[in-house]
């Protein structure tokens, strides 16, 4: 699979990166000294301070031929770079003041500094570079969870083919410890299979024929025939790769913040200089202050700003995928850090959207029998309600059946009338108290009239998943608003709403009655969905989740992140994840605003000079890499 880039993208820093993004499996890393981008800024430091020691020893002119040595390796890496950026497209980086710098304390006679700006400069740029592919690492690496073949069977002959080949349709074999080579629904046998590696799920689901099953999942046992549902270069697995890729191409409120903050800096700092040489100049001894001027340029410089942002949300983004959580831009992981209020869906999100028989109330029958009674009638229906009463009993076997939409059904069983419907179609009798009692309880009730007598209620409802309650606690206790949008009726609603900890209930919403709802709510607010019905109010949130292994593909699409597994604990991980990058975001850019605001003023009056100016700027570009790098550490969920 494949995402072509923007033919070319221009850092502020002045760096010209012209790439085209695969998603191809990643080759070994290689070792720093056998990188040349990190081998030549090396080499240039290693002749500065050989340099440094030949001069110590009184050895000038081999001392001076080792510093144009160190400055021609560290200016090769930035100077050209900045020259056309400048003739081709009418750019001034931060890679130009630089070139000005290091050419001015040449012509002045500081070979010598010259060469520390050069080697300083070109280190800096090449941890940087270092830093994003060490940070993308991660979600390289998740295509190798993809095996590199697969086996088809072709009129029952096995056939191993090469998974560029798989279409959807093949089915495939997998056996024992195998993985999966792309998405599928399981069509014969029983096994459970393995995703932690995808969904960060750690227990292994069961699967059995009518299953999905993800790309990347493994096998724990027995043997499975899937039915593949998406080519095997086009599948869930790669999707996860290529969003995340494009939301570290794409920049977040904050890296926009730096760039606005540097590309003004850039010629302001120019004109600067220009001021500080030529007031300097009229005042006082020419040489002193446009040396000065020299070191204001280096002093003034953005760079720390300009990669403050991309390190920290590149390396965030990648490792959120390794949890599950898959962001589509950058400024949606910045905005899910601000996020206050968390807006959340009931069928299928806080509940498994899979309806079962609950309780079973009966009268002169046994609880065999009245489900039997009612599978028997509900096995010939269409009704949602309808596979769960058949699933919880042993239907008889029923004749004459017919159904009336939205009352409920009737037939012949053994040759006996038998009529299951709603408690507003039929009369409950002595069972009444204890009907109105389940659907206090968030149940949808249906009763069962056997021979003209009602002999039983069924009680069936969507359950919530296991883990809702423990979210909702997490999210409350990190001072995040909950609140529950639904189109179910308010009494289930606030039912199911009690048992998960919700107090604030908006039910019997339609979708555009929960997008309004959404836009109601206190902001920066999340939205989390998976049904088409959410859609609008996904687009509505300021963040959008989806749950994307089980949700429609327009919830997906309206959402800004989206939840690759079915466990809810991935949110509040999630939202944690982006609170914690967005304080590194926040330090980067105070650090480096901090450099700007100090240096400029100590250079202007002489305080530092050019090799001082130069260590304390990369340096400080150094510690707004690694710190940007903590970003990508995963906390404990």
């Amino acid at each position: 699979m494949r995402v072509m880039s923007a033919p070319e993208t221009v850092s502020a820093c002045g760096c010209s990166h012209e790439e085209e993004v695969t998603l191809d499996r990643p080759a070994d890393p290689t070792p720093w000294w056998r990188d040349r981008a990190m081998l030549i800024p090396a080499l240039s430091g290693l002749t500065l301070l050989l340099g440094l020691l030949l001069e110590w020893l009184g050895a000038g002119l081999p001392a001076r031929v080792l510093f144009w040595l160190s400055l021609l390796l560290g200016a090769s890496q930035f100077v050209p770079g900045a020259l056309r950026n400048l003739l081709q497209h009418r750019r001034l980086g931060i890679g130009l003041l630089m070139t000005i710098s290091a050419v001015g304390a040449v012509l002045l006679g500081y070979v010598e500094e010259a060469a520390a700006l050069a080697f300083l400069y070109s280190i800096a740029e090449a941890l940087e570079d270092r830093a994003m592919d060490r940070a993308r690492n991660g979600l390289r690496a998740l295509l190798t969870l993809l095996p590199e073949t697969a086996t088809v069977l072709v009129g029952g002959v096995a056939r191993e083919v090469g998974v560029e080949t798989l279409r959807p349709g093949d089915r495939l074999r997998l056996a024992a410890g195998e993985r999966l080579a792309t998405d599928g629904v399981v069509v014969a046998g029983h096994s459970s299979v393995d995703t932690s590696a995808i969904t960060g799920e750690s227990i292994p689901v069961e699967v059995s024929p009518g299953d999905r099953v993800l790309a990347g999942a493994i096998n724990s046992s027995g043997v499975l025939e899937i039915e593949a549902t998406a080519p095997g270069t086009d599948n869930s697995l790669t999707t996860v790769v290529t969003l995340v890729q494009e939301a570290q191409e794409r920049k977040g409120d904050r890296a926009r913040l730096a760039d606005r903050i540097a590309r003004p800096l850039v010629p302001g700092v120019l004109v600067l200089a220009l001021l500080v040489a030529a007031l300097g100049s009229l005042l006082g001894d020419p040489a002193v202050w446009i040396e000065r001027a020299l070191v204001v340029l280096v002093a003034a410089s953005p760079c720390a700003i300009a990669i403050s942002v991309p390190v920290t949300v590149v390396s965030a983004i990648g490792a959120a995928s390794r949890f599950g959580v898959v962001f589509r831009s950058g400024a949606a992981f910045e905005e899910l850090g601000a996020v206050r209020h968390v807006a959340v869906d009931k069928t299928g999100t806080l509940t498994r959207n899979q309806p079962t028989v609950t309780e079973v109330l009966t009268v002169d029958a046994t609880r065999a029998e009245v489900l039997a009674w009612a599978g028997a009638l509900e096995s010939h229906s269409t009704h949602p309600l309808a596979a769960a009463i058949v699933a919880a009993g042993e239907p008889a076997a029923a004749t004459d059946v017919r159904e009336t939409p939205g009352h409920g059904i009737t037939g012949l069983v053994d040759s006996v009338p038998v009529t299951v419907g709603s408690p507003r179609w039929l009369d409950a009798g002595s069972l009444a108290g204890q009907v109105a009692a389940l659907e206090e309880a968030g149940m949808t009730v249906v009763l069962v009239e056997h021979g003209g007598r009602v002999r039983g209620a069924i009680g069936v409802r969507d359950e919530l998943r296991p883990e809702a309650a423990e979210v909702i606690s997490t999210l409350r206790a990190d001072a995040l608003g909950v609140t529950m949008l639904t189109g179910d009726n308010a009494r289930t609603a606030h039912a199911l709403a009690a048992d998960a900890g919700i107090t604030d209930v908006r039910a019997e919403l339609r979708p555009a009655d929960k997008s309004a709802a959404v836009a109601a709510l206190p902001h920066p607010v999340a939205m989390v969905g998976d049904g088409i019905n959410d859609a609008p109010a996904l687009a509505t949130a300021d963040i959008g989740i989806a749950l994307g292994a089980t949700g429609s593909d327009a919830a997906v699409e309206s959402a800004d992140l989206a939840i690759t597994g079915d466990d809810l604990r991935a949110i509040p991980r999630a939202l944690r994840h982006a609170r914690r990058g967005r304080r590194i975001i926040d330090q980067n850019i105070a650090l480096s605003l901090l450099i700007i605001l100090l240096l400029p003023p100590l250079a202007v009056t002489g305080v530092l000079g050019l090799a001082a100016v130069v260590l304390i700027h990369e340096i400080a570009e150094v510690v707004v890499i690694v710190n940007g790098l903590r970003a990508g550490r995963l906390q404990a969920g």
